[in-house]
């Protein structure tokens, strides 16, 4: 991970956002307050227009920016969150580039702020239930000295798998466990914008591998 592969990231969430935004709001309306595709677009596109006129000297520079704008600019609970995760990553990776077992350590990192905000566990309906299965997916390859890409794919692919095994949740946090049973049976808002974000990251770490 270097600096340019940080822009890229985050410009290939902001567009996989644009893309899927009524898919979100779609799965928002389900279970939630219908807004999550909307805060989420609104949010990423603040980011791109910070990052437009920023000069980062580090990895960890664009991801902090990243999440404070976030935080800053998106409604809902999914400002806070995500932009805690950016942060807690990019805090991380105070260097000019980062390797596929330091950046692991930046996702353990943003799991663990995630988790202590929104006070989720695996099996609540959340975006934990997607993070926490890619975190173990990227690890897995790191601890193997595989390559960034691999553990980015891999990341994604685990991302995706526990995004869609919310759907026969129960939710037990955040505005859908008001729901009750009602939840069961609607795929989760936030693993879905999850997976999208590690799904984002293993294409363009894939495309800088075969520059």
């Amino acid at each position: 991970m270097d600096i340019s592969l940080a822009r890229s990231w985050v410009q290939a969430v902001a567009a996989a956002v644009d893309e899927q935004k009524d898919q979100l709001t779609q799965l928002d309306s389900a279970i939630g307050d219908a807004d999550h595709g909307a805060n989420m677009h609104r949010g990423f596109s603040a980011v791109l227009d910070v990052l437009d006129g920023q000069e980062p000297a580090t990895v960890g520079d664009v991801l902090v920016k990243t999440g404070s704008t976030l935080v800053s600019k998106v409604g809902g609970a999914s400002g806070p969150l995500y932009g805690s995760v950016f942060r807690a990553i990019g805090k991380k990776l105070d260097e000019p580039t980062a390797g596929t077992r330091e950046f692991a350590d930046a996702l353990a990192a943003g799991l663990e702020n995630l988790q202590r905000l929104g006070a989720a566990a695996p099996g609540d309906k959340t975006m934990v239930d997607a993070y926490g299965p890619a975190l173990e997916a990227f690890l897995r390859i790191a601890d193997a000295d595989g390559g960034f890409a691999e553990a980015a794919a891999a990341a994604a692919d685990a991302a995706e798998e526990g995004m869609r095994a919310t759907t026969p949740l129960q939710a037990r946090k955040g505005r859908a466990s008001y729901l009750g049973t009602r939840s069961v049976g609607h795929q989760d808002p936030g693993a879905t914008s999850t997976a999208l974000v590690f799904r984002a990251l293993a294409d363009t770490a894939a495309a800088a591998a075969a520059q």
